[in-house]
């Protein structure tokens, strides 16, 4: 049984879809509303970042303070109120290469597809829906499982074996992401990863952080032995 199926754990930016940035058009919407300022995100995070991490960091650079959790929670639900605008007028959003057919096959193959981002539960679901992309994925795993990614990754491990009714062996699991901050996470959950440099990192870079494969795209067949 153990060797039917794989838990596939998926990074959405960069590795599934790319918005456009149509995610820091609505953090600078929702800065200019809130305090007036029209923050670039791009300027004070990195790619892979949880977007709490995101808002705080981006709120410390612009105001020179640490947001009050209420604030926090202000600047979230604001960015997440502009997220089906900015992703629907995006002109630069696009479906990866590959990515369709590989999701549906591996769906079809009767592997368990799972989705583990740094994006908070709404803006994963608005940045997957332009493509009707949500419909492969049984379950999943945000920024609301915790700070870091190794969190979330472990919390959707956890939902997995919930749907699955029994422990999974690490070897059964693989998260695949398009930065060194899914690899990361991968190894501190004791699972495998594959790197796909469709994102801010190439190849190298991918490997340099330990993934277990990396690919060029999704075009290319998964290494699920």
């Amino acid at each position: 049984m153990s060797n039917e199926y794989r838990l596939l754990l998926f990074d959405i930016d960069g590795t599934l879809v790319t918005t456009g940035g149509a995610g820091a058009v609505a953090w600078k919407r929702a800065f200019t509303d809130l305090h007036g300022i029209p923050a670039d995100i791009g300027q004070f995070t990195d790619a892979g970042m949880t977007d709490p991490d995101v808002g705080v960091q981006t709120f410390e650079a612009v105001l020179h303070r640490t947001p009050t959790p209420h604030e926090l929670i202000q600047l979230l639900q604001r960015r997440l109120e502009y997220m089906p605008e900015t992703v629907a007028e995006s002109t630069g959003y696009r479906v990866l290469p590959g990515v369709e057919k590989q999701l549906r096959q591996l769906s079809r193959a009767g592997h368990l597809l799972g989705l583990v981002t740094g994006n908070v539960d709404g803006a994963a679901h608005i940045k997957l829906s332009r493509a009707n992309l949500t419909r492969w994925f049984t379950f999943g795993a945000y920024a609301s499982a915790g700070v870091d990614r190794p969190a979330i990754v472990q919390r959707a491990i956890e939902r997995g074996e919930g749907i699955v009714g029994r422990r999974l062996s690490r070897s059964e699991v693989i998260v695949i992401g398009d930065t060194p901050r899914n690899i990361h996470a991968a190894q501190v959950a004791g699972c495998s990863s594959i790197g796909v440099a469709t994102g801010h990192y190439g190849r190298d870079a991918l490997r340099e952080a330990g993934a277990g494969h990396v690919l060029d795209t999704l075009e290319e067949e998964l290494p699920l032995g």
